[in-house]
């Protein structure tokens, strides 16, 4: 290995386990600095310019602080496309994209599906289902109660040419756009305050709470108004996809029915556990 990646290996043992200081090392040395494979793998010989050393400095620092790489690099990847990411907005997860190609599975070929995303953040959910459904000309429209994540959206829906109406909206006022649409797609907060204990700093002290947590005592908190707003926005047969906290889906389930949703089907993601629901509306 090349004498920089023990370096940073070194530099991080203190924070990091071996194996996540290894793969940290790499993601820099390939993604920042463009090492090859014979670069990395060789200890070929590469000279750091007195620029280039400063910036790894600055990286290892901010790794020190468990900042997420994905901030420190300002963008990441998601469903073949790269987003924008900062504080502002969480990181999107390889089981979001499951929860995607659940909906573009289900739409391909639907000629002016009509798609409401509820919770936009980086905008990685309807950029994405736009893009993968856009020779059927969907119409997607995205809401968020956080500004900040709407630029972040907006920024990132006009980087990747996808066509997304997105709005500033609370999804618990009372008041909202009378829409009708065939899709609602929702990866809301559905971290309990109790399970705070369980996560990382990187996560926990990066990312932001308003886009994370719910109280202890209504864990369901956003999923029943977003299920109760789609009773009124989805056409008949209209159908709900969420993202969800592996340890309440029969509850969301249960929910969901009582709301009068038929056709209920929970799945598992890559790892195993509970994370997707669809169901559909009367």
């Amino acid at each position: 290995m090349h004498p920089i990646y023990s370096y940073i290996k070194q530099t991080l043992k203190d924070c990091y386990s071996d194996s996540e200081a290894g793969a940290l090392a790499k993601w820099i040395l390939t993604d920042v600095f463009h090492f090859t494979a014979i670069d990395l793998y060789a200890g070929r010989d590469t000279d750091f310019s007195a620029s280039q050393q400063g910036r790894l400095e600055e990286i290892l620092l901010r790794l020190k602080r468990f900042e997420p790489m994905q901030y420190i690099l300002g963008e990441t990847s998601f469903g073949g496309y790269t987003f924008e990411v900062s504080p502002a907005v969480l990181i999107p997860r390889p089981e979001t994209e499951e929860l995607v190609d659940w909906a573009v599975s289900d739409f391909s070929g639907r000629v002016g599906v009509r798609i409401l995303d509820i919770g936009t953040g980086s905008g990685c959910i309807p950029i994405t289902l736009y893009k993968r459904l856009e020779e059927w000309n969907p119409s997607v429209a995205s809401w968020d109660i956080s500004e900040e994540a709407l630029a972040v959206a907006h920024r990132n829906a006009q980087k990747n040419r996808a066509d997304i109406s997105f709005r500033h909206q609370d999804i618990l006022a009372d008041t909202y756009p009378r829409l009708a649409v065939d899709v609602l797609v929702s990866n809301p907060p559905y971290i309990t305050a109790s399970e705070k204990t369980d996560m990382e700093h990187n996560v926990l002290d990066w990312e932001p709470g308003l886009a994370l947590f719910v109280p202890d005592a209504d864990p369901l908190k956003f999923y029943r108004r977003i299920a109760e707003v789609g009773c009124q926005l989805l056409v008949s047969g209209g159908t709900v996809y969420f993202e969800i906290n592996r340890a309440y889906g029969r509850e969301t389930m249960e929910m969901l029915e009582s709301l009068g949703y038929h056709s209920i089907e929970l799945r598992k993601d890559f790892s195993g556990n509970d994370r997707m629901i669809k169901a559909c509306r009367q």
